[in-house]
């Protein structure tokens, strides 16, 4: 009786381990918030011969990793749409991505039309879209007023009130300020350099208006909350969540235009287990899915009618931000040539000194 028990115990043990040595791996490298618990758990509860890993970084670092990894290290990484053409050129990191394999009809088709426009290469598209979202101002429109330009950062009303994030990003919403278009001068280095030299001054003219830099969504948050901060430069997903606590701190699409990113889904040149990135794929492209993650990242679904699965505060926050005219204006990233980043390295660095 004993030994049948004890083969009993044996036999499941094996059983068990056999299963999870054969289960697939699904290896994610991915922003923080598009793969919570939740959804990993209902995937693999859809999928129990896959396991989810999942690895949190940013573009800088989804490069990093897969060129530690020789593209290997993972199956499905999530660059921005203006991240995947240069990167491809310089070090052959991913491979063209099925088309398919992925349900996409779903998918909103200005957005397919322009993730495609930055990444097809060789007549092979190597990204599809996610999430979109954009940058532009934060305030609290009891206490910031007339607000509209990205350089109403530097108005004096708000001195010692005012916040930005030391990137690129703050580069180019001054420069479309000032009126020019960044992005039409990337052809030209000596040419972005002198652009880059003129925002650069323009920023450290308002320096006193700076109570500090921000560094991340929960660091700008405190700051507004606690009103040391009226206005900044940000996410519109951080300008979402707070609208929710404080209907007084709003999103405000800068009339020279937002700057609209996309995240995508793209495929590490090596990775081991594409067809289990592509059921992911088609997973999360899921309306039920979508509002989980929305709620989660505060980021629009790149699908048809994404604004309306989002969860309803978000929503309300969303539209009113933005309207026709304000979507019309947005200022898609481009493609960073080779240099170009280490130029606004240099700025930003003279801007902080």
């Amino acid at each position: 009786m004993k030994k049948t028990h004890y083969f009993c115990a044996l036999w499941s043990f094996l059983l068990l381990f056999s299963q999870n040595v054969s289960a697939e791996k699904l290896r994610l490298l991915t922003w923080d918030s598009y793969a919570s618990e939740q959804v990993v758990n209902l995937f693999e509860q859809k999928y129990p011969d896959i396991q989810v890993e999942v690895t949190i970084s940013n573009n800088e670092g989804f490069v990093e990793n897969l060129q530690e990894t020789d593209a290997n290290g993972f199956d499905l990484v999530q660059p921005s749409h203006d991240r995947v053409y240069s990167v491809q050129l310089i070090h052959d990191l991913y491979k063209p991505i099925d088309l398919s394999r992925i349900n996409i009809s779903s998918i909103d088709e200005a957005l397919l039309t322009s993730v495609k426009n930055n990444t097809v290469i060789d007549g092979k598209q190597y990204s599809i879209p996610h999430f979109w979202g954009t940058s532009g101002l934060l305030i609290n429109s009891s206490k910031a007023k007339n607000v509209n330009s990205w350089t109403d950062i530097c108005d004096p009303r708000f001195k010692g009130k005012a916040s930005m994030r030391i990137k690129r990003t703050i580069l180019l919403g001054f420069a479309f300020a000032i009126g020019k278009n960044p992005f039409k001068t990337y052809h030209n280095l000596e040419e972005y350099q002198q652009l880059l030299d003129e925002v650069a001054d323009k920023i450290i003219s308002c320096k006193d208006n700076i109570n500090t830099y921000w560094t991340n969504g929960h660091n700008l948050a405190d700051l507004v909350l606690s009103n040391e901060v009226v206005i900044s430069d940000t996410w519109d997903n951080t300008a979402y969540r707070l609208y929710a606590q404080n209907p007084d701190i709003r999103y405000i699409p800068p009339k020279e235009g937002a700057l609209a990113w996309i995240d995508t889904f793209t495929l590490p040149r090596n990775g081991k287990a594409d067809d289990a990135a592509y059921k992911w794929i088609n997973f999360v492209l899921q309306p039920e899915i979508i509002t989980l993650m929305s709620e989660k990242s505060g980021a629009i679904a790149a699908v048809k009618n994404g604004i309306d699965l989002m969860p309803i505060a978000t929503k309300s926050a969303v539209r009113s931000a933005f309207d026709a005219k304000a979507i019309s204006k947005l200022r898609y990233f481009a493609n960073v040539p080779l240099g170009v980043e280490e130029m606004e390295a240099k700025t930003l660095k003279k801007i902080m000194h």
